[in-house]
């Protein structure tokens, strides 16, 4: 499906405009019956994004976190559906520390083909076609060689979803140089595909959370799998654990560390 990019990102910059700046440090927040955080923000960028799409291409459905699961099901059967996460990290939103992106991907028959996510305090918008490339702002990202062991990279590290036992292993067998949770999950997997981190782990994420940065990663010539080794799809709201890494050595070190299955 053809896809203007820029286009997509002139949607996702107005509603930032409209409805994230004006909020930022001056927003109540809310909880869901899950018990995550919600700000009239998240509903009201979820609107926004919904309606400018629904005017630039009307045959694509969007599925928004902010949704009921039986709509988000129901929704995931199309052909094509765009899959939204209006603020990713409303938790430092909300607390107004200045960690969140806006995250949307199109979806086609299983597979993320577009990606964009936006970093509307730092203005750095990730974006990706599929079998294209990938880019910060205007810059291409490639794959890169670090040429460091793992015991000298930066992790970033979920720590709350992970099995006890491996979370201790981690604290108490530290395997890196220094690790860092950051509370957006597709803004943190940009990073790592630009280079700003090493290696990535993450034991529970939805699909609004990794469709678009997922893509991204792997554009820029990264890899990801599960903890089962099986890589990461775009057609279930099944919640999957992440690890990755941009260096294809410090992945292969990273999985053999967590004693994750070879990935084909």
């Amino acid at each position: 499906m053809d896809i203007d990019l820029e286009q997509l990102k002139n949607i996702i910059i107005t509603a930032c405009e409209a409805e994230i700046h004006p909020r930022f440090n001056a927003v109540e927040r809310n909880y869901k019956t899950d018990g995550s955080v919600v700000t009239e923000a998240d509903l009201a960028m979820q609107k926004h994004i919904t309606e400018a799409l629904q005017i630039a291409y009307p045959e694509i459905p969007l599925l928004g976190e902010e949704m009921s699961q039986e709509e988000q099901q129901d929704l995931l059967s199309s052909p094509a559906v765009w899959c939204l996460d209006p603020i990713d990290g409303t938790s430092n939103f909300a607390a107004g520390f200045p960690y969140f992106s806006v995250s949307l991907a199109l979806i086609e028959n299983g597979k993320s083909t577009v990606a964009i996510v936006y970093d509307p305090i730092r203005d750095e918008c990730f974006m990706a076609k599929s079998g294209e490339g990938a880019w910060l702002n205007e810059q291409k990202l490639y794959a890169k060689k670090f040429n460091l062991p793992l015991k000298k990279t930066l992790a970033i590290i979920d720590y709350k979803r992970l099995p006890s036992g491996l979370a201790t292993q981690l604290v108490t067998t530290v395997p890196y140089g220094s690790q860092r949770s950051l509370g957006s999950i597709a803004l943190e997997l940009c990073w790592i595909a630009s280079g700003r981190a090493h290696v990535y782990l993450h034991a529970k994420q939805h699909l609004w959370d990794y469709a678009a940065a997922l893509l991204i990663l792997k554009e820029a010539g990264g890899m990801a799998c599960t903890f089962d080794g099986e890589l990461l799809q775009s057609n279930t709201l099944s919640p999957r654990s992440t690890i990755a890494a941009l260096d294809k050595q410090l992945f292969d070190d990273w999985r053999s560390y967590l004693n994750v299955p070879y990935v084909q």
